[in-house]
């Protein structure tokens, strides 16, 4: 899949549109044309990986009303102590805050779920019946979520998401499919043990969020950090304020060296996340954000949460000659 412009990741599917990880927001982040569909991968306690974006279910589902004393010490609904079965039983709603409210109240109202939460298989099947049905090829973005709590757990991340791959004809479609994580070791082990010869993408949080305890990503940052990352990886997925750090005194943007580093050692660049509804401090639109990360920063793709305003303006703002 040749694409001359930066490459447009439907972030957890249309989000911006309907409620996050459901086939209804990947049938229309491919309607809208989102190079790429991203899947947050779990699994269940009978090992069958689920597309979801947290290790926990009471955020976007209705497993406490189904579940409501299946929680563990902590109050939280962890999807590895569910079955595939059980899991079928939910219905996944727009996200909300522990308060019950919408964390983005514009969006599709956070009513009780209007459809479950789909497996990886199922959804692979769906972009690929879409992918022949409609003029428009779209591609996997398939993330590992908390592939060491997984091991912990006793579960394999990594390898159940290779087998869904490889048994749905996917493992080696380098063109449509990237594999990202948080997690290097996870990365790792797609690269040395699975062999994987799929492009891998390092994602790079902030330490402060806690996403993985044993992960600096201050230091991931660095040269020796990027250093390490081209040896197994393909490409950096940073958080879009590592790129831009906000505007200066005079109002002008700040834009840190790191995109520029990364290129030097021929590492892809792919920020999340743009939200036309939450913009970053001191842009002003949409397209300034796309402006500024296309033209002035260079960056290969995006995640966003409106694929279609994305694609539009990558049309506009090429990275490419």
């Amino acid at each position: 899949m040749a694409i001359e412009r930066p490459i447009i990741i439907a972030h957890r599917g249309a989000s911006g549109y309907l409620p996050e990880h459901t086939l209804p927001a990947k049938a229309l982040a491919h309607a809208l044309k989102a190079d790429f569909i991203e899947q947050d991968v779990v699994l269940t306690s009978d090992g069958v990986p689920i597309v979801l974006h947290d290790i926990h279910l009471e955020s976007t589902t209705n497993v406490a009303s189904v579940f409501p004393r299946r929680a563990r010490d902590d109050g939280r609904f962890y999807a590895i102590d569910f079955s595939l079965a059980e899991i079928r039983q939910l219905r996944a709603h727009e996200r909300r805050k522990p308060d019950g409210t919408a964390v983005f109240p514009t969006r599709f109202p956070a009513i009780d779920g209007l459809s479950g939460v789909p497996t990886l298989a199922e959804e692979i099947a769906l972009i690929e019946g879409l992918n022949q049905s409609r003029e428009h090829q779209a591609g996997l973005y398939v993330e590992m979520k908390a592939s060491a709590f997984h091991r912990n757990e006793g579960q394999d991340l990594p390898g159940a998401v290779m087998t869904v791959l490889k048994d749905s004809g996917w493992a080696n479609r380098t063109d449509l499919v990237f594999l990202q994580s948080f997690e290097p070791e996870a990365l790792r082990q797609l690269k040395y043990e699975h062999k994987t010869v799929l492009p891998l993408i390092q994602l790079i949080a902030e330490n402060a969020w806690d996403e993985n305890g044993s992960v600096d990503f201050d230091a991931m940052r660095s040269d020796a950090g990027l250093d390490a990352v081209a040896e197994y990886a393909d490409g950096i997925g940073p958080w879009l304020m590592q790129l831009y750090s906000g505007p200066n005194d005079e109002g002008e943007a700040r834009l840190t060296d790191l995109a520029r580093r990364a290129k030097e050692r021929g590492l892809l660049i792919h920020p999340y996340t743009f939200r036309a509804d939450q913009l970053p401090p001191g842009i002003d639109s949409f397209e300034e954000l796309h402006r500024l990360f296309f033209e002035d920063l260079q960056v290969d793709g995006v995640f966003s949460d409106f694929p279609d305003q994305s694609r539009t303006l990558s049309e506009c703002f090429s990275t490419r000659p």
